[in-house]
């Protein structure tokens, strides 16, 4: 006889969010988009599910094999369940927002669903917010959305932060001007994902010398910024480098002790962007806390740079909130006393019924102090 099926079993990466942890990310998110409102982000809120086939265009279009797909008994036509936010938020700024003057700026949180989590992001269902600037191919803009989520995040409390850059079209865009072959360019694609300096040199030729260099690079970003400015790059690979350069320096003249490091030949993750790219990360907390980069918005291909943060991560990564003082509130307190207490920042925690001892109630319910005729004091101790 098989056992009766426990009704709090969950499905494997959607797990239950518990207090304190609940509050704590609420009040996190809602910190940080106040400070995205600050400078000059607007918030949006696309809805959970849409069609799939606006949800999975452009930017979108990766994600395709992560996205649960459900039938709309109202239309008749295929839906899917966001992967993630930031094709949505595109796909608003270039039809409904298509009016307003660029550049444009927004901000955004909810939460995402997925097929599969990974080895770092075992959850499936997970909290995105960040932020979206479309419209500027300018490097500032670049460096603007890299230093708004690193001030944000020091803000609420992280310490140790830095960015890994990198500039995924740069090695297509080289492997496209020594005429190398589709198949050629894809297994040094994988060689060089895989840092087998090996299978590079295996290339030989002039593809093989400078990628080898590109490879050898990574790491700080004045480094490798030098060493991509010593190399004979053909023409087309210029704009990358120079862009590169350029958001460097920005962001050393505007935080000069944040670590930032480069890796010149980065690609996974970033399969769809279209220039200079990011990652996050907090020293001492376990994956990235977000990521980003310059990508084509919606299906007009409008230029836009942006930043996702992920809440379970960003949580790990700043310290823990000072939950407010609890106050049980006998059965039958006044009720104008009540809302004094509220107002100066007190939880109240109100008595149902009336109890033989307060001090043991108060207790009972996780409350740390007790009001007995109108003042309040700490609770007893056993």
């Amino acid at each position: 006889m098989s056992e009766p099926l426990h009704h709090a079993l969950l499905p494997a990466g959607l797990p239950d969010v518990l207090p304190p942890d609940a509050g704590h990310e609420a009040a996190l998110v809602e910190r940080l988009m106040g400070v995205f409102a600050g400078h000059g982000y607007e918030r949006v809120k696309p809805p959970l599910v849409e069609f799939d086939d606006s949800l999975l265009v452009g930017t979108g279009a990766g994600l395709a094999h992560q996205t649960f797909r459900v039938m709309d008994p109202a239309s008749q036509r295929m839906m899917g369940i966001r992967p993630d936010m930031t094709p949505q938020v595109a796909r608003i700024a270039t039809t409904r927002l298509a009016h307003i003057a660029r550049p444009l700026r927004l901000a955004y949180a909810g939460q995402v669903l997925r097929v599969k989590g990974s080895q770092l992001r075992v959850e499936r269902q997970f909290g995105q917010f960040g932020c979206e600037l479309i419209g500027s191919l300018a490097p500032e803009a670049d460096a603007e959305v890299i230093l708004l989520a690193i001030n944000a995040l020091a803000g609420a409390g992280a310490r140790d932060l830095s960015v890994d850059l990198c500039v995924p079209t740069l090695v297509p865009t080289l492997c496209t001007a020594w005429g190398l072959s589709a198949e050629d360019s894809h297994q040094l694609r994988e060689a060089l994902d895989r840092k087998d300096a090996a299978d590079v040199a295996a290339v030989g030729g002039e593809a093989a010398r400078v990628l080898g260099r590109l490879m050898a690079a990574a790491g700080a970003a004045d480094h490798a910024v030098a060493v991509l400015a010593e190399l004979d790059l053909p023409p087309d690979a210029e704009r990358d480098r120079e862009r590169l350069a350029r958001v460097v320096r920005l962001i050393r003249d505007a935080a000069p002790n944040l670590m930032v490091t480069v890796d010149l030949v980065e690609y996974r993750g970033f399969e769809y962007q279209s220039g200079v790219s990011f990652t996050l990360f907090c020293r001492g907390v376990r994956g990235e806390l977000g990521s980003g980069g310059r990508y084509r918005a919606g299906q007009t291909g409008e230029p836009a740079t942006g930043f996702t943060l992920y809440t379970d991560t960003v949580i790990r990564a700043v310290p823990p909130p000072n939950l407010p003082q609890r106050v049980f509130l006998p059965h039958g307190s006044e009720p104008g006393l009540c809302d004094a207490l509220r107002a100066a920042g007190w939880v109240t925690v109100a008595g149902l019924a009336p109890v033989a001892d307060n001090d043991e109630e108060a207790r009972r319910l996780a409350c740390d102090h007790v009001m007995i005729d109108g003042r309040t004091r700490p609770i007893k101790q056993r």
